[in-house]
């Protein structure tokens, strides 16, 4: 979890997407949109490192940038990835 958490703080990203995706966090619906955006709904861990995964994918597409990039998924996967490390238990020094 402690690598999960070190990930999440080392994203950096432009503040437009970051922004969209904070904004995108009020229409972010957990069911709905796992599935469609990795396959299944899982515990938040496991969610986690799968938007990480399919996040840097998306952006290695936007630094190659590639006709493919597409800016409404990446800013759903951030929001997604902001959401679920919200459900996350945070960790007492």
């Amino acid at each position: 979890m402690l690598d999960t958490f070190s990930v999440l703080e080392t994203i950096r990203r432009p503040r437009l997407l970051m922004q969209a995706a904070r904004y995108g966090l009020t229409a972010y619906r957990r069911g709905r949109d796992l599935r469609r955006l990795i396959g299944a709904e899982t515990n938040p861990l496991h969610a986690i490192a799968q938007l990480i995964a399919a996040e840097r994918e998306v952006e290695k597409t936007r630094l190659d940038r590639s006709a493919d990039y597409s800016p409404v998924r990446h800013v759903e996967l951030l929001a997604a990835l902001l959401a679920e490390a919200h459900r996350l238990p945070r960790l007492v020094n």
